[in-house]
């Protein structure tokens, strides 16, 4: 789709971020994608994402889409991030398998980032 391929070819959240709080990196043995989310969190707010990695455009646009989605949000929005909110923002409404684990590639990764606190 073009927004798929904006995202893959123009993206503004690729590289390190200054002082990141929280990072993770994912990497999917299938077809090789690699990918790390940077984190600065202020006051339970994303105040900053970055990405770096390297693989397939889905991977790497899906990155771009949902850093763009939870950058400037609380940090609870990660936990809502989910197979169709990630095909949703790459206007797509189908994918095989496994072009379907290169979409969650960042879901996975920033999931992990920010694990859940839970208090007992």
């Amino acid at each position: 789709t073009d927004i798929l391929m904006d995202a893959y070819r123009n993206p503004s959240h690729r590289g390190e971020i200054a002082h990141p709080t929280h990072s993770h990196e994912e990497e999917n043995p299938l077809c090789g994608d690699t990918l790390r989310v940077h984190l600065r969190i202020e006051d339970d707010c994303i105040a900053q994402a970055g990405f770096e990695g390297r693989g397939c455009v889905i991977s790497q646009a899906a990155a771009e889409l949902m850093l763009e989605r939870i950058e400037r949000q609380p940090t609870s929005v990660v936990q809502e991030l989910n197979r169709d909110t990630v095909l949703s923002e790459l206007g797509l409404q189908s994918i095989s398998p496994a072009r379907l684990k290169c979409a969650l590639l960042v879901v996975e990764a920033l999931k992990r980032a920010l694990p859940v606190v839970r208090v007992e």
